[in-house]
């Protein structure tokens, strides 16, 4: 597209509706999150992901619990890096019937992030409320 040449990288990412790179990975990391924890892959080749059992009433019940890292081998590993992101989603999102609709449902309720066309971005209201009951793990 000759006429975005001199727009910066945001802005064209803007005029083509085309989300970031970092934006599609959470999205991803997401939908995988929603399919092992409602079932649909075999539990035998599916990362474990540790529900949350406390007495807090925050959140949904489908909450996963974060494990400590000491070291940054595990820091970035995928059943650490999703669990923020996944205890911050409300029970509507988490609680779809398929695949399909928490998709539709996970885009509707992140529109208005600036992730979506910022690449510096983070996404917002992802707190640590589930690192409460933090557990070492190596």
């Amino acid at each position: 597209m000759p006429e975005l040449k001199g727009f910066k990288y945001c802005d064209r990412l803007k005029a083509c509706k085309l989300p970031t790179l970092h934006y599609r990975r959470l999205r991803g990391d997401m939908i995988e999150t929603f399919k092992i924890v409602s079932g649909k892959y075999d539990s035998c080749a599916a990362p474990i992901l540790t529900g949350l059992h406390s007495s807090v009433t925050r959140g949904h019940d489908l909450r996963l619990e974060k494990f400590r890292s000491r070291y940054d081998l595990r820091k970035y590993f995928f059943t650490n890096r999703v669990v923020n992101n996944w205890n911050s989603l409300p029970s509507h999102v988490v609680h779809a019937d398929s695949v399909n609709s928490f998709k539709s449902r996970l885009d509707n309720f992140w529109k208005s992030q600036d992730v979506l066309y910022d690449y510096h971005a983070e996404i917002h209201g992802t707190g640590s409320r589930s690192e409460t009951s933090l557990k070492f793990s190596l």
